[in-house]
């Protein structure tokens, strides 16, 4: 069963692109240029699944996660940094705020399918569990 996305990046290619692929496959997309702006939809519809970008103005994609990871309906959404990023250290501090999953551009459909399938699975287990 398809999911409710958000996908939080600058660049509006690379938000339709995302959207073209994970739509494609069954799931809700809702598209958002910063933190700022992903955070006023993630208030008004029931995300599932949250893919950010890591530089992007107003809030980034750093500063954006701490905030999902301190609404109490978001501590366990799973989050995807999708950026070009490829330092440890940024890497690191993406998962001490609450990332759970990074992928560098550029990618594959199939890297980013493969991970969402991932965390549907998680989300999907957990509900079965009842947590």
């Amino acid at each position: 069963m398809g999911k409710s996305i958000i996908t939080v990046d600058n660049s509006a290619t690379l938000r339709k692109m995302v959207s073209f692929i994970l739509k494609g496959v069954g799931h809700t997309v809702y598209e958002a240029e910063d933190g700022a702006e992903a955070i006023k939809v993630i208030e008004t519809k029931n995300i599932h699944i949250i893919i950010t970008d890591f530089h992007m103005p107003n809030i980034n994609g750093l500063e954006f996660t701490k905030a999902v990871r301190a609404m109490p309906q978001h501590t366990k959404t799973p989050i995807l940094f999708l950026t070009i990023e490829k330092e440890k250290q940024q890497k690191a501090d993406a998962k001490a705020a609450g990332a759970n999953g990074w992928i560098v551009k550029p990618f594959t459909p199939e890297q980013l399918l493969a991970i969402v399938s991932r965390f549907e699975e998680l989300i999907d287990n957990a509900k079965a569990a009842g947590a």
